[in-house]
């Protein structure tokens, strides 16, 4: 199974198939609205606006797991996002990305690329501070950590990137451009 092979919900309750996405190069990203990470929405509306005429596709998929910081229904979320950051990629039904009930397209993604850290710098302390209080084997398992994780898919649907919301957003870019 590739990830051609797999689908997504859209906020209507309606399956798209990941075969759409064929040929481009996507970013799938689990996302929250009341994150201190959501205003990575303004960098990943920038991302696309520039790469998406050259191939780029965003799959914004919403999720709760992470101290519900995805309140409201799929339409409320999908407001806050055209209102607050203008964007222009589609969010897609709020959906859980760990455990029993994560959506095959995660489970997908996490067994392509396991968490390889949080990087360096503040954020990325705190956010291994953190979760060693919630999972002390944190660093040695594939979950997914917070919202805003990042798995970059290039044109031939290779999962060939992660990146945890700690990351710099110029790195993601930098990934995208050397697959555009």
């Amino acid at each position: 199974m590739g990830f051609y092979d797999l689908s997504v919900t859209k906020r209507d309750g309606s399956e798209v198939s990941l075969k759409e996405y064929e040929g481009k190069v996507v970013m799938v990203v689990n996302t929250a609205t009341g994150c201190g990470f959501t205003p990575q929405y303004e960098d990943l509306e920038k991302i696309y606006e520039t790469y998406h005429e050259q191939g780029l596709e965003i799959i914004d998929v919403p999720c709760n797991q992470f101290a519900g910081q995805t309140p409201g229904t799929d339409e409320e979320v999908h407001e806050f996002c055209t209102l607050k950051y203008n964007t222009q990629f589609y969010q897609m039904k709020k959906s859980d990305v760990n455990g029993e009930t994560a959506i095959p397209l995660f489970q997908y993604l996490k067994s392509q690329k396991g968490f390889e850290g949080f990087g360096s710098g503040a954020k990325a302390m705190m956010m291994g501070a953190m979760l060693k209080k919630i999972d002390k084997d944190y660093k040695n398992n594939p979950e997914i950590k917070w919202n805003f994780t990042k798995f970059i898919v290039d044109r031939q649907g290779n999962v060939v990137a992660r990146f945890e919301p700690t990351h710099k957003m110029q790195d993601v870019e930098a990934c995208i451009k050397s697959l555009i």
